[in-house]
């Protein structure tokens, strides 16, 4: 271990100067490719306002006539956008062959390029050579399609590339260093299909979920995502028709999980453990980038409807680990029908309505947008997170990772153990919430680190009630030494009585700390517990934080090297008491606490 000293001497970085410099320049570069997204677009409005109307239905799409399609928005679709049918989009540019291939891409886009158009013939003629069909050719020439043809493929070439370094170079030490990172890919919903995130232009909307149980969903083979993961989908939904309520609510390129995540299975299935390190724990960043949600609450495409036992279910939209993190301001409500619960009316003025399910849906989803915006301490995400379900051990661990907004994020190993996972997202979180869970949970750790709570106790436990505290301590880490460190006033010898018992009967327990000053003159001061963890009679060493007015303190043992262990917490919640500490008790100094592991 480490010590205090040892560790001014070997001179550890800060970093954080970097880091808000190197945050700022990505903001202002945010800026800059926002602007030049929002007059690329405009310059797309006014060359497609001269293209002929395209209709696309449920007929024309799946053969089911408009009349039998529960959603509305779901029927049909016409627009002056380059948008093609289905049919056409899986026709081979082999058999069109190089003639028909560009008239196509002419018709559908507007334009009346030739073979003699430099650098046209080539790009056509890679088309073919790598067997793509007309939906897949669209969606990776359409981005560029009305620039100088003569750089598209010298464009394309070096954006394939960067991207392809950008995440070879994401994990560094099982942990990704940019937790911002795009999609591998999104769904072209004018092509109707799944191309790379670094072809398009614009950053695309996100769909959000929760899988049906799997014996009310199928397993889809569709040219979509040119047959590369068979796709699971609810038995009565269809992507087809979710692509035209797409197209209705007003998106062009869309993140949906099951299309642009690899699934299990499917050719390229040794491929998807490796992509999932990166790809699982970044999902989040799709859903916070100020772009639309479209969300499903009753199942992906299905008709939005609520009926007693719906919001209990296991499967429902709000008890699932992975939606926690795909709260977003910017919301649409898909798969709306002429009876969904959107049509109620509340029945007074506290939002309440005829259908007691209806008004629960509307309260939770309220209490939801709070936590979307910022989570003030760490445990209101962990109270939300433990209630929930999800398939994969280590789910719950993963989802919260973007919730708490970390600098860095665990890559996602899904052999991993729990345990495991939950160290490297507690190592990896903002020290600010590492700072809530010494100082608010009340008891020592029982797995590696005694100075927070195990994911164990998370999941069976009481968690501190936070009330909307803002503590704002920070436990810092070092990773190169496997250090946790917490600076702040430290008593070094403190007397604690009063809360060696537990009393289930009362909110709270109330005992004293007593210490002593430089001239040896003691002073008692009124301290009180939040928790029923006992805090056995004896001889401590006491931290506080250096930002909480010395309200909040830790209660442990100081071991050798300078470590602190922690035993619980209380706090001192007279403002003169704290007052009175500050002024008569020297024993209470600014100093660093080395915090022991197991």
């Amino acid at each position: 271990m480490i010590g205090e000293d040892a560790l001014e001497n070997v001179g550890l970085p800060s970093d954080t100067g970097l880091q808000l410099i190197g945050s700022i320049q990505e903001q202002q570069v945010q800026r800059e490719e926002s602007g030049r997204m929002r007059i690329r677009a405009m310059k797309e409005a006014r060359k497609h306002r001269t293209l002929p109307q395209v209709t696309i239905s449920s007929f024309t799409e799946t053969g089911q006539a408009e009349s039998s399609v529960k959603i509305p928005a779901q029927r049909a679709y016409t627009d002056r956008q380059p948008i093609i049918s289905s049919s056409l989009a899986s026709t081979s540019c082999a058999s069109l062959g190089i003639t028909k291939l560009l008239h196509r891409l002419n018709t559908t886009l507007g334009t009346s390029y030739t073979l003699s158009t430099p650098s046209m013939l080539s790009q056509l003629e890679l088309c073919i050579s790598n067997d793509y069909d007309f939906g897949t050719a669209l969606g990776r020439l359409r981005p560029r399609w009305y620039s100088d043809p003569t750089t598209v493929q010298g464009e394309l070439c070096t954006l394939e590339a960067q991207d392809r370094e950008m995440r070879q170079k994401a994990i560094v030490d099982k942990r990704i260093l940019t937790p911002s990172m795009p999609p591998r890919r999104v769904w072209d919903l004018y092509s109707n299909r799944v191309v790379p995130h670094w072809i398009i232009r614009r950053e695309p909307w996100a769909i959000s979920h929760a899988w049906m149980d799997p014996k009310d969903r199928v397993e889809v083979q569709t040219p979509i995502n040119g047959y590369e993961w068979p796709v699971p989908i609810p038995k009565d939904a269809s992507l087809e028709l979710i692509r035209i309520e797409m197209l209705h609510l007003g998106a062009q390129y869309v993140w949906l999980d099951v299309l642009c995540l690899r699934q299990r299975g499917g050719p390229g299935e040794r491929l998807r453990m490796d992509e999932w390190k990166l790809d699982v724990p970044t999902i989040g960043q799709v859903y916070h980038q100020n772009q639309m949600v479209v969300y499903y609450y009753s199942g992906l495409g299905r008709p939005f409807s609520l009926k007693a036992g719906d919001l209990e279910s296991r499967r429902c939209w709000f008890n699932r680990a992975w939606t926690l993190q795909e709260i977003s301001e910017n919301s649409i409500f898909g798969g709306d029908t002429d009876s969904s619960p959107l049509k109620a009316v509340p029945i007074d003025d506290q939002g309440n309505f005829e259908d007691d399910v209806v008004t629960r849906f509307f309260e939770k989803l309220g209490s939801l947008k709070n936590i979307a915006q910022e989570v003030h301490n760490v445990f209101d995400a962990l109270a939300h997170m433990r209630k929930r379900e999800s398939e994969g051990a280590i789910d719950k661990i993963a989802g919260l990772a973007f919730l708490l907004r970390s600098k860095t994020i665990p890559a996602y190993y899904e052999t991993q153990s729990v345990e495991d996972a939950w160290t490297g997202l507690a190592n990896a979180m903002r020290e600010k919430y590492r700072g809530d869970m010494l100082f608010s949970y009340p008891g020592p750790g029982d797995g590696n680190r005694k100075w927070r709570p195990s994911w164990n106790q998370i999941l069976t436990m009481e968690l501190p009630a936070t009330g909307g505290v803002y503590l704002h301590e920070e436990v810092t880490r070092f990773h190169g030494f496997d250090i946790d460190r917490h600076d702040g006033y430290c008593i070094e010898k403190g007397y604690v009585r009063g809360l060696a018992v537990s009393d289930l009967q009362r909110a709270g327990r109330r005992g004293e700390m007593r210490v002593k000053d430089d001239t040896g003159r003691s002073h008692t001061f009124k301290i009180f517990a939040t928790h029923q963890y006992p805090i056995p009679e004896a001889s401590y060493t006491l931290i506080s934080g250096a930002l909480t007015d010395m309200e909040d303190w830790v209660v442990g043992q100081r071991l050798p090297d300078r470590r602190f262990e922690k035993v619980s917490v209380f706090r001192i919640i007279d403002r003169n008491e704290t007052r009175r500490l500050k002024v008569g008790s020297s024993s209470a100094q600014l100093g660093d606490k080395v915090l022991a592991k197991r």
